[in-house]
């Protein structure tokens, strides 16, 4: 168990990875002058770039050359599930969907665990069972309220659940990890830069602080992902578990009290089905991290 001083700080490190995710509608809003595909490609060479200035000044680039060639078949996998997750995200900002955003990251540990039953064969127990049947009628609520199945937020949940279910498996830290799939998604980011350019559609140079803009959202990108870093192996899973639902809390607020989003009774009743079953999950997990403390007693 990690000690009190740690813990304490990678809790601290936890919030701020979780509170500046719950704060992407708002920098992802500004970005609405360009596309959907131009902010991703953007996103993911920055991200590159930022990630390999980092490994050079760690002395740590001679790493991505010891990657194997499963090693790398798995960090283009995690690559093709972020680059959609980034994607449709950013479609979902742009578009003024960030309710649907924060949906998808609510139901994201639902699918989660769903995910571990239908590949990996786990099996649940009774709780888990009546939060995943909770998740379903929600989402069969939401369907009926959306007029269609909130696909944004289904797109998002499962992309995500797929590239945790890779990064389980794979054998890379943090940022050599990061850089591996962005080495990877690197040259289709480029093509869509090029055609993009070509075609007269890139908004990139066509001002400072749009050019500025893009370019930030490489920095913007990493430093999250490096508090989770530093924030995981400090904290116990139970405790991760909660943190993560600040983000879609931040989210959902920003979509309707900044974004002035529709949210109809019919909605609202979609998101608290999430919520009850987000909360027996959490306290069946609690409860099972318990144990073992209270049996080491």
């Amino acid at each position: 168990m990690p000690a009190p001083a740690g813990r304490d700080l990678g809790i601290t490190f936890g919030v701020g990875a979780y509170f500046i995710w719950g704060l992407f509608p708002a920098f992802f809003g500004l970005l609405a002058f360009a596309s959907p595909v131009e902010v991703l490609a953007e996103r993911i060479l920055w991200t590159l770039v930022v990630a390999l200035l980092l490994l050079f000044a760690a002395g740590r680039l001679r790493e991505l050359r010891r990657i194997d060639a499963r090693t790398w078949r798995l960090a283009a996998a995690a690559s093709l599930a972020l680059s959609i997750n980034w994607g449709v995200y950013v479609y979902g900002v742009i578009s003024e969907q960030v309710v649907q955003c924060a949906l998808g990251y609510f139901i994201n540990p639902l699918v989660t665990v769903a995910f571990g039953v239908l590949i990996f064969r786990e099996r649940l127990r009774r709780p888990q069972w009546l939060a995943l049947a909770l998740g379903a009628v929600a989402v069969v609520v939401l369907t009926i309220d959306y007029g269609s199945p909130p696909w944004i937020a289904l797109v998002l949940a499962c992309s995500f659940a797929v590239y945790g279910l890779v990064k389980k498996v794979i054998r890379l830290d943090a940022l050599p990890g990061l850089a591996a799939e962005g080495l990877a998604a690197a040259p289709f980011a480029v093509i869509a830069v090029v055609v993009l350019a070509l075609t007269g559609n890139a908004t990139f140079g066509s001002s400072g602080s749009h050019t500025a803009l893009l370019m930030v959202t490489g920095p913007v990108t990493l430093v999250p992902l490096l508090l989770f870093a530093l924030a995981a192996p400090r904290v116990p899973l139970s405790t991760m578990g909660i943190l993560q639902y600040l983000t879609p809390a931040l989210q959902l607020s920003w979509g309707v009290f900044v974004g002035h989003e529709p949210m109809p009774a019919s909605r609202w009743a979609g998101f608290a089905l999430i919520w009850i079953a987000l909360g027996i999950f959490t306290v069946d997990a609690l409860r099972r991290a318990r144990r073992p403390a209270i049996a080491a007693v």
